[in-house]
């Protein structure tokens, strides 16, 4: 059922890209921006653990993945046949404890496997083919994790809570001292070890910023809903009663 659910699927495409005006008009190019906006609502729909949602990010997902492969066909540079012959031919190399006689005695021995057997594959360095666009703070802690399995990394996580106090302190002499250049560089650095740190505690700093951020939004939510309640803008509110309705917030709002 599920093949010829996925080949009916893939048809379903095929024709909307040969009679539908837009998606005729579509490149790789015009829809990438919107594939990465499909990926963040998956990840929406699990952080809410909305599985009725996720089923249907889920599906606008694997439409792209489709979508992106039939416009590549159509220049004979790919087919899907191709694209699942390659992640399955990845899998199947890359873990070699499960489909070879490699033996591992935990999931960390996986990850560092797994990045040896990348570099094995022809890579130039260990950090080729990190995604530029990935979130910033995202980055940082793949960076980190990938340099780790190599053995570069802080043996006790006291000494990485001593490198973010550090790194605080030089932010602070550059506030005091430094160019606007030159600070950006020390809150980078301030930032760059607090992902260490976190990852130290097997905290994904990406996902525990999201979820401050998701937070801080339904808190100030509250608090302009009971200005507006009120009968006043905002703007026309004054700081300690925002504050009254910000500390009644954590409360009330999750």
């Amino acid at each position: 059922m599920t093949g010829s659910k996925f080949n009916e699927f893939v048809q379903i495409v095929e024709r909307l890209r040969k009679e539908c005006p837009w998606d005729k008009e579509q490149t790789n190019d015009s829809i990438k921006a919107a594939t990465i906006e499909e990926a963040y609502e998956v990840v929406e729909a699990i952080d809410n653990k909305d599985y009725d949602e996720l089923k249907k990010e889920l599906g606008d997902l694997l439409l792209h993945v489709v979508f992106h492969t039939v416009i590549a066909e159509e220049s004979n540079h790919f087919k899907i046949d191709d694209v699942i012959e390659s992640i399955q031919e990845k899998l199947i190399r890359r873990h070699p404890h499960v489909f070879g006689d490699k033996k591992v005695s935990d999931a960390e021995e996986v990850k560092t496997n797994w990045e040896e057997i990348k570099l094995s594959e022809g890579r130039d360095n260990l950090l080729d083919g990190m995604p530029p666009l990935l979130p910033a703070l995202q980055l940082a802690h793949r960076i980190q994790e990938k340099v780790s399995k190599v053995g570069f990394d802080w043996e006790q996580k006291e000494d990485v809570w001593k490198k973010v106090v550090e790194e605080i302190e030089e932010m602070h002499r550059s506030e005091l001292d430094g160019t606007h250049d030159e600070l950006e560089g020390e809150i980078g650095d301030v930032i760059f070890a607090l992902v260490n740190y976190a990852r130290f505690l097997r905290i994904n700093p990406e996902n525990a910023l999201r979820k401050t951020n998701n937070k801080f939004i339904r808190r100030f939510s509250y608090v302009e809903e009971k200005i507006t309640e009120s009968g006043r803008k905002l703007s026309e509110s004054t700081l300690k009663e925002m504050d009254k309705f910000w500390e009644e917030s954590k409360n009330i709002v999750d």
